[in-house]
């Protein structure tokens, strides 16, 4: 991750947004909330196939892919990505001229496809391919909706083809698909600017630079690794989220409590987009946890962890499956799945707790989505194994092992 002084990284998010700043039908404030307000699930939209091979066969014109790649070269989010809808009212309409020209359209015609879409980003997701493209005409669209998808690419001619879900192609692939972004300048433009990746630090600060004050107290997350990234090239690097999940209420529910990933802000914001992490990165202050405590005496918190596929920081799965999850590691491994404050007068420490209730819901408002469920935080000496530099394992059905994560409370 390239780290870049405050005022550079909001300079140049400023000049990239300001690119796209020119007010247009398509642009407006209510034309960008209205591909987003009341769209179905993800796995329930249909591949926007039509536009992919508009966008593809616009593609063949030397001006529109210097333009393309200009704008997605300036863009400060992660991986180099740009809305698409804002990317098409951008510039006085320019990228809508480009394509309803390239196929025989009205600019009305694909701007209100575009309208009827669901909000869509754009972006080259295989790192490779981001290095290759040059802009030259040795290029694919595709599109896909879930990680479970066979990609449906188009070449500039109109050509369509499919592509294999586990391995990109040799050609450059610019993937047209459901944003996973949040487009807002945020916390994240603040801390890197040019690719957000990299599995080293990318939350609380940079793990090289010597804190000046000690954290403040609480469930910190210094270490992790997963054994996959459990996200398809198509949809590019993996937006790791933790969430600490608490009884809801006197229910046998749980209740997202706390969530941290790379669309929080402050002390909760991390961006883990390899296999490994390091850092800092704050899942549950001191505060929280004492208030939950006074609100659910004999109750433990769970660290949970999700590849998230759609509304940052909210788990949208299906609840049985989410239920066999819990259900199967609480089975496994006695209950003894949670945690909380273990604190003597001489450490501070998170240790392993009992899940004091059958978990036999999933939250109502939980439903059938694309999130991945990694798995749910188990100490290693209820594991009864170690792995070297990290105390607890992520665990799912079946006795699977996820991934390990270091847990400090400072």
């Amino acid at each position: 991750m390239l780290h870049r002084i405050l005022t550079r990284a909001t300079l140049a998010a400023s000049v990239a947004l300001a690119a796209c700043a020119d007010p247009t039908p398509l642009d407006s404030p209510a034309a960008r909330d209205a591909t987003v307000a009341g769209a179905p699930p993800a796995a329930a939209v249909r591949k926007p196939e039509r536009l992919a091979r508009e966008f593809a066969k616009a593609l063949r014109n030397p001006a529109f892919r210097a333009y393309l790649k200009a704008q997605l070269d300036a863009s400060p989010f992660r991986e180099h990505k740009l809305q698409f809808q804002t990317f098409l009212g951008a510039g006085g309409g320019r990228a809508l001229r480009h394509i309803a020209e390239e196929n025989g359209e009205t600019a009305a015609d694909v701007e209100g496809e575009a309208r009827a879409a669901i909000a869509l980003e754009v972006y080259l997701p295989v790192p490779a391919h981001r290095a290759a493209w040059t802009g030259d005409e040795n290029i694919l669209v595709a599109t896909g909706i879930t990680d479970r998808d066979v990609p449906v690419a188009f070449d500039p001619r109109g050509g369509r083809r499919l592509l294999d879900p586990d391995t990109p192609p040799e050609t450059p692939v610019i993937a047209l698909v459901p944003v996973e972004t949040n487009f807002t300048p945020g916390p994240q433009l603040m801390q890197c600017l040019e690719d957000c990746g990299g599995g080293g630090g990318g939350g609380g600060g940079d793990p090289g630079v010597p804190r000046t004050t000690p954290p403040a107290p609480g469930l910190y997350m210094t270490k992790a690794h997963f054994v996959q990234d459990f996200e398809g090239w198509l949809k590019g690097a993996p937006e790791f989220e933790v969430h600490i999940l608490g009884q809801k209420g006197a229910t046998d529910s749980l209740l997202s409590y706390q969530c941290a990933g790379e669309r929080q802000a402050g002390p909760y914001f991390f961006n883990q987009d390899d296999l490994d992490w390091s850092g800092s990165v704050l899942l549950f202050s001191d505060q929280q946890l004492q208030q939950y405590n006074v609100a659910h005496p004999g109750q433990n918190v769970r660290v949970f962890f999700v590849e998230d596929d759609d509304t940052a920081c909210e788990i949208k799965t299906d609840p049985d499956r989410f239920k066999k999850v819990i259900q199967a590691v609480d089975s496994q491994y006695s209950r003894l799945t949670t945690g909380n404050d273990s604190s003597s007068a001489v450490t501070r420490i998170f240790r392993y707790g009992r899940a004091a209730y059958i978990v036999w819901q999933a939250l109502a408002s939980w439903i059938k989505s694309n999130d991945e469920l990694i798995g749910n935080a188990v100490e290693d000496v209820i594991v009864g194994q170690t792995y070297p530099g990290y105390n607890w394992f992520v665990k799912t059905e079946n006795g699977g092992t996820n991934g390990w994560v270091n847990l400090v409370l400072y």
